[in-house]
């Protein structure tokens, strides 16, 4: 039965009051951390009640549950990853394969950084989030599946690489905590990181040497 005008004004009304609370909760996470911010005070932001917020997402780990799987949709590994695949796939040599991926990864990491490392506080204390934090993990691992299936179609991979230790391979250098290390913690510039990765993709995953850019 189509919805009525009235239903779907509801919902349209329910889908931004959703947003809303989703994207006051991403500010004073990133602000204050996952501790420090509090369901009031992400109700005060979002201008609506404390109950709205437990009737529109619920709990404070459900809410960082929707921030982090709005900031995924955004910039996280799932996001256009058919366009990923198809830009691998056209990519004119393997070199370039890899500059895009590396490129692809790093501007990941660097626009998901601050929700992850909130995420990352968060899983130290709360045993639901410890199993989103898996569960992010394992959506970033089938994106990298799909890039390892691109490579291989259309350059090859390095000899005796099963496609499970492939897409670990990607998994692991591009891992959140690699960049928060390198790029936050010690200071790399973004062009050095996304070269690095660059080179270490092609390192582990090619089967031949690949000149230098």
């Amino acid at each position: 039965m189509p919805r009525s005008r009235s239903q779907a004004r509801r919902d349209a009304h329910t889908a931004a009051t959703r947003a809303e609370i989703i994207e006051a909760a991403a500010v004073l996470m990133r602000e204050r951390g996952y501790v420090g911010t509090s369901i009031a005070a992400i109700a005060d932001r979002g201008g609506v009640a404390v109950q709205t917020i437990y009737n529109t997402i619920g709990s404070k780990a459900e809410i960082l549950a929707a921030v982090l799987a709005a900031a995924d949709h955004r910039t996280g590994p799932g996001r256009a990853v058919h366009e990923l695949v198809s830009r691998l796939t056209e990519a004119a040599s393997g070199s370039a394969a890899f500059g895009l991926l590396a490129l692809w990864l790093a501007d990941g990491n660097q626009r998901a950084a601050p929700i992850r490392r909130v995420l990352t506080e968060a899983a130290g204390i709360d045993p639901e989030i410890r199993e989103l934090e898996r569960s992010s993990a394992a959506r970033s691992l089938h994106a990298c599946s799909e890039a390892v299936e691109a490579l291989r179609s259309r350059f090859g991979l390095r000899a005796g690489l099963s496609d499970h230790e492939a897409a670990a391979s990607i998994w692991a250098l591009a891992h959140p905590q690699a960049f928060q290390t390198l790029v936050v913690d010690l200071g790399w510039s973004g062009e050095t990181y996304t070269e690095w990765l660059r080179s270490g993709l092609a390192g582990v995953l090619s089967p031949e040497r690949l000149p230098a850019r």
